[in-house]
């Protein structure tokens, strides 16, 4: 495990997170992480994204990439536009943002459609779990979506949407999933996760279920005991719900991560990371409810999940290698252009350079529907970079 989890004295739990915890322990009281990480992030009253604070910005607990400037919606914009073109510029036309948020992204991205005059007939949907971050982002979507011409809906899910032609993104979604915890121990793997004992969680190990679902977990040496891996069965369910909706178009995710082999080789004690006030947590686990849980995405098996329900990879990237094929150095050029002053030139052109290296461990992976032979080939065609 590792050695920031746990390892400090936990303090005592309040009375609704406990019972909410105690329920979902097993029979014999073993509570696995990710039921852990469901309760502290979602859980109804006393999970840290069903609070109405909102968790982003100065004010909040961190800062994502649409908040560091305009020009990255606006970058997104030129994708989805290009898109809709590839797409034959056919209605409907949906843009989906999973896991929206206060909807910064998706209401930066209508904005600069309308600025183009691109968003007639676009259908902009605001998709959250949480209610809170459900009405947040549709507070801030709907008014911006009436100025442009178009409309704005929200969802708990995209099942509740429908059959979905246009683009899916998911953006800093899959990292806040419920993560499973696995040890190597020498010789085998097993689960990490909790014991309640007198209000307090205490950290336990249980042997690993077996057979693991495809693809197997990776087979370690003696030397490698210890290492820890963090898999999210719930993000791999999200890629498998889109594919069962998305009918043409694509599906961009966006986030933290990388393969597995480079996360057992640079992490290998695991990715799970807490977040509060701008300041990572000693103890991930010492704050439930009260901070962000979040766990590096493993891209290994997201695609394995991908390819395993019909999606066309598309492109694998980093975060910079995709903005710049999506147009980044042109909204740079027309931000600094239409800068006012010297130093807002200078804060749009330290915006961009965080934006190119800052989120250096942002992967992009673009996923197409298998049975859209027409509309992949097309979009295949749009994207410079895309793989033959």
């Amino acid at each position: 495990m590792p050695p920031s989890v746990g390892e400090t004295a936990a303090p005592p739990l309040e009375p609704s997170l406990l019972a909410a915890l105690r329920a979902r322990t097993g029979p014999d009281g073993f509570l696995p992480f990710d039921r852990f990480m469901e309760v502290a992030s979602y859980g109804a009253g006393v999970g840290y994204y069903q609070r109405p604070r909102s968790p982003f910005g100065p004010e909040g607990d961190f800062y994502t990439a649409p908040r560091v400037h305009p020009i990255f919606a606006r970058t997104l914009a030129t994708y989805v536009a290009e898109a809709r073109r590839a797409l034959g510029g056919a209605e409907p036309f949906s843009l989906v943002d999973l896991g929206s948020g206060d909807g910064t992204l998706l209401a930066g991205i209508v904005r600069a459609l309308g600025d183009r005059g691109a968003a007639d007939g676009v259908a902009c949907m605001a998709v959250d779990r949480a209610p809170a971050r459900r009405s947040a982002s549709l507070d801030t979507v709907a008014p911006v979506a009436r100025a442009v011409g178009t409309r704005a809906t929200a969802a708990a899910s995209i099942a509740e949407v429908g059959p979905v032609s246009g683009v899916v993104l998911a953006h800093e979604l899959l990292d806040a999933q419920p993560a499973r915890r696995l040890r190597w121990d020498g010789s085998a793997w097993a689960e990490l996760g909790f014991r309640l004992d007198d209000r307090r969680l205490v950290p336990a190990e249980a042997a690993l279920a077996s057979p693991w679902p495809p693809p197997p977990l990776p087979a370690l040496g003696a030397e490698d005991a210890g290492t820890a891996l963090d898999v999210s069965p719930t993000a791999e369910a999200i890629v498998r719900e889109v594919a069962d909706h998305l009918e043409r178009g694509r599906f961009v995710i966006i986030d933290f991560g990388a393969e597995e082999r480079e996360l057992l080789a640079a992490h290998p004690r695991g990715t799970v990371a807490a977040v509060r006030g701008h300041r990572p947590l000693p103890d991930p686990t010492s704050a439930p409810g009260e901070a962000d849980l979040s766990a590096f995405v493993d891209f290994t098996r997201i695609r394995h999940a991908a390819a395993s329900a019909g999606f066309s990879e598309v492109a694998y990237r980093t975060q910079a290698e995709a903005l710049g094929a999506w147009g980044f150095p042109q909204e740079l050029e027309r931000a600094v252009r239409e800068s006012r002053t010297s130093e807002e030139e200078v804060r749009v052109r330290l915006a961009a350079k965080n934006l190119l290296f800052g989120f250096g461990t942002f992967r992009v992976l673009e996923l197409a529907p298998s049975a859209s032979a027409e509309g992949r080939s097309r979009l295949t065609e749009a994207s410079p970079t895309a793989p033959s």
